[in-house]
């Protein structure tokens, strides 16, 4: 009876030993395999989903460059045909023509203006530390002379950069009486852009950078910005806090690390816009998910030598013992168990969630390199009706009509525009379209962020749940939200914590409110008429407020404005909700 037990005991604790080795074995090759799998899959979703990321910006980086020149090309072809300028070249008398550029400034958007004499002198400007300066021998004064279009000059500047006019010289009864020029302000790109994780440069037909996220690149061609100096503030900080990553594709290399190039055209004098992505958030991601694996086989492994090493005490009282700790241990992992499947859950409806996010995104992204393909015209016209109201003010119809022919000859312009981006348009576009409100707002914003991180403005949005979908034309609706964010930020210049509120809510009709905690309004009769602004002197000539409540009156709906009852002014617009109805009558 001694000598049975006796037998039996060396035999058990072999054969657990044995089978523990193969499953340590097991858990091993399992592991590689798992983190190999994960390393792979994830790497390729995530460098992809970075290069979507990197194509969409890139373009709308290029719609809003080619937008902001297309807008100021307009500009001395206008001012050129100012009665009052054209009286003070003639007469000599400048008195009140630098605070006449200054009042056109704001609006326009240019960032200078400059009144030239024949003799290249400088008689008005918005700066006035540069009037009586000469510009005789400057390519925007010379070319523009000697031809009757509007000239676009690169000037380079002292210690590396570039200026950019549009210029135009002004006539009188066939004569050449002076140059009006209009300085473009590229450089809040530069601004804008020096705020992202990539590099971005823009270069000429010649391959010359013009402008650059890096300050040292502007004047090289990219293969000796590249040779000569890293982008210290957009690829060197991630390339060094990153670590060793081997698997990635590469467009390009930096310090010998890779990063994705990507390019796009801007149509524009065959100007180019290069951007350099890192892989940080890539590696970033990766690194994390293959941590928490790493971390969860280690676990594993760690509960496995537990047991093991509990299972070896060769006594009764001991097994006992350890049959209740594994009890204990039993629970605590059927909880852990339970939370990661919680934490699963968790993250599939995130994963979900992401995946719709991009796609609005893309979605949201696209609409506004479109409405961006539009502004130009738009803003032309705007121009253009403003001042056919002055001549007809002034009794001079026949200017007037001349006004009228060149905004007929803009909606034909835009009419080629919807044609050339037809792939993007859905079909009859040309007539009102169902649309979400609150998918134009947020074009809207998205249009406004560099203004709005500058000022650094608190805004807040209150969205309903559902969509509110109006019937009415997108482009014009996202012009009238430009135009009062851009009022909002401009009534918000004197509070010390500037903050924005918009509201959209959904009833009989859909009303969008902008809430601003600025000063009021004092005179709300006259806030929609033309030349009519609340603004300081030479800060706007009213047209923006003017223009919104007509392409609301066009749409059937309201624009209207109160002051709030805490102070700040209050806009409210109400567009009739679109029922479906216009698709029933489609169907019939």
């Amino acid at each position: 009876m001694d000598d049975t037990p006796s037998t039996v005991r060396p035999r058990l604790p072999a054969a657990i030993s044995w089978r523990v080795r193969v499953a340590l074995a097991l858990l091993l090759v399992l592991a590689i395999g798992v983190i190999s799998v994960t390393n792979k899959l994830l790497t390729d979703r995530f460098t992809e989903a970075t290069r979507n990321r990197a194509e969409l910006r890139i373009a709308l980086y290029g719609g809003n460059l080619l937008a902001e020149l297309r807008q100021n090309a307009i500009v001395p072809q206008l001012l050129g045909r100012d009665p009052t300028l054209i009286s003070a070249l003639e007469s000599a008398d400048y008195t009140l023509s630098t605070q006449r550029l200054i009042s056109f400034v704001e609006e326009i958007g240019a960032a200078s203006l400059l009144l030239l004499d024949t003799d290249g002198r400088t008689v008005a400007a918005t700066d006035r530390s540069r009037i009586g300066a000469a510009h005789r021998s400057e390519p925007y004064f010379v070319d523009a002379i000697r031809s009757n279009a509007t000239i676009f000059s690169v000037i380079p500047q002292d210690g590396g950069g570039f200026r950019f006019f549009y210029s135009r010289r002004i006539q009188n009864g066939g004569t050449t009486i002076g140059v009006i020029a209009a300085e473009v302000d590229l450089k809040k790109f530069e601004r804008a852009w020096a705020g992202i994780s990539d590099a971005v440069i823009v270069t000429d037909s010649n391959g010359e950078i013009l402008l650059a996220t890096e300050p040292r690149w502007r004047g090289r061609t990219e293969e000796e910005a590249l040779a000569n100096q890293t982008p210290q503030s957009a690829i060197e900080r991630a390339i060094q806090a990153t670590a060793d990553w081997t698997a990635l594709p590469a467009d390009a290399y930096l310090q010998g690390e890779a990063v994705m190039r990507l390019e796009t055209r801007v149509n524009f004098r065959g100007w180019r816009m290069v951007s350099y992505t890192t892989y940080a958030s890539v590696r970033e991601r990766v690194n994390g998910v293959l941590a928490l694996e790493v971390m969860g086989f280690a676990i594993l492994l760690a509960l496995t030598f537990y047991a093991l090493s509990r299972r070896t005490a060769g006594r009764a009282a001991l097994f006992q013992r350890e049959s209740a700790e594994l009890r204990a241990l039993n629970a605590a992992l059927q909880r852990e168990i339970a939370e990661r499947k919680r934490v699963q859950q968790t993250l599939a409806v995130a994963e979900q969630t992401l995946e719709q996010s991009s796609k609005l995104a893309a979605l949201g992204e696209m609409s506004a390199a479109v409405s961006h393909e539009l502004n130009q015209p738009l803003a032309a016209m705007k121009t253009y009706l403003a001042g056919a109201r002055l001549l007809l003010r002034r009794s001079r119809p026949e200017e007037a009509l001349s006004s009228f022919g060149r905004i007929d000859d803009l909606i034909e312009r835009m009419g080629a525009i919807t044609r050339q981006l037809k792939s993007y348009a859905r079909k009859g576009q040309e007539a009102l379209s169902p649309f979400n409100m609150g998918d134009a707002l947020a074009s809207s914003l998205s249009m406004m962020e560099p203004q709005l991180r500058q000022r650094q403005v608190q805004i807040v949005r209150i969205l309903p749940e559902d969509p509110v979908r109006v019937l009415g034309d997108r482009m014009r609706i996202e012009q009238v939200l430009v135009n009062l964010l851009r009022n909002a930020l401009d009534a918000t210049k004197s509070e010390r914590n500037p903050k924005v509120e918009i509201i959209l809510s959904a009833g009989e009709t859909a009303t969008l409110t902008v809430r601003d905690n600025g000063p009021g309004i004092e005179d709300l009769d006259a806030l929609f008429e033309p030349f009519y602004t609340t603004k300081q002197p030479g800060d706007g000539v009213g047209l923006g407020l003017a223009i919104s409540s007509g392409i609301v009156s066009d749409l059937g709906g309201r624009l209207t404005a109160r002051n709030g009852q805490n102070g700040g002014a209050v806009f409210e617009m109400q567009l009739p909700i679109f029922d479906g109805e216009l698709e029933t009558q489609a169907a019939e």
